[in-house]
């Protein structure tokens, strides 16, 4: 295992990232913000409680769901596609580092974003509502099994991409309706039996729910299945990305 390119990438990603340090803090503090006016005070307004939480501190674990993994996804997906766009992912390619170490390396840096923003987040949430989490190393690690699983996700988007809108396809069409659609501002409970059927289906409700459990020690869905369904989430990524550095597809073309 060569540690040095994996510290050079990850130096070389984390860089770009401090140099916007200000953009990263307040954007995501703005955002929370905002959806505590809207959500908090609109929608709170009118559901005092769900599940015995106030409304207010129910949408939180939703609000960092959201944020991580469409920060995961952006910054993995731009850090691997820029090489590709000027053409120095050839000499990435060349260099005596496996496939394995320059993953390592560019999403163990967007994963440290996106926790950041998580962190960032949570913080900011404090300042709204009452917040007290009932299991805080359950809630670490599944925000942590998040970042990584997301970033290798927009790692994947990075390589597919041959333009800079599709780098915003999915996440914007596909992602952030999941996770709207996700239980991320409301229990599946709240459903009439046929949608909590059909919303069964959304793979983002197992990682809301069992992220909202670490929280409140309530889920919409058995803590199991949303732990499998994370891990089972990471080892598909994994999977496609060596399928992608063993054929060359979209990097050697």
């Amino acid at each position: 295992m060569n540690a040095q390119a994996i510290l050079s990438i990850y130096r070389f990603e984390m860089a770009r990232f401090f140099r916007t340090l200000a953009q990263s803090f307040i954007s995501p503090v703005i955002s929370t913000s905002l959806y505590f006016v809207v959500f908090g005070a609109a929608i709170g307004s009118r559901i005092a409680e769900v599940e015995g939480v106030s409304y207010g501190a129910f949408i939180v674990p939703g609000l960092i769901m959201l944020s991580v993994m469409t920060q995961a996804i952006s910054n993995a997906s731009f850090g691997i596609y820029f090489p590709k766009f000027i053409g120095t992912i050839y000499e990435l390619l060349s260099a005596p580092v496996n496939f394995l170490e320059i993953v390592l390396g560019y999403v163990g840096a967007a994963a440290t974003k996106a926790l950041f923003i998580g962190v960032v987040i949570l913080g900011t949430s404090a300042l709204f509502v009452d917040l007290q989490i009932a299991h805080p190393v359950a809630m670490l690690a599944f925000m942590i099994l998040t970042c990584i699983s997301f970033s290798l996700f927009g790692f994947i988007i990075g390589i597919w991409a041959k333009t800079f809108e599709q780098l915003q396809l999915i996440p914007l069409l596909v992602v952030t309706p999941l996770v709207f659609l996700g239980g991320s501002f409301y229990s599946i409970s709240m459903l009439p039996p046929v949608w909590q059927t059909v919303t069964l289906f959304n793979p983002v409700v197992y990682l809301v729910s069992g992220f909202r459990w670490s929280f409140f020690g309530l889920a919409d869905v058995p803590l199991g299945l949303s732990l499998l369904a994370i891990l089972g989430f990471t080892v598909l990524c994994l999977g496609i990305i060596w399928w992608i550095f063993r054929t060359g597809w979209r990097i050697r073309d």
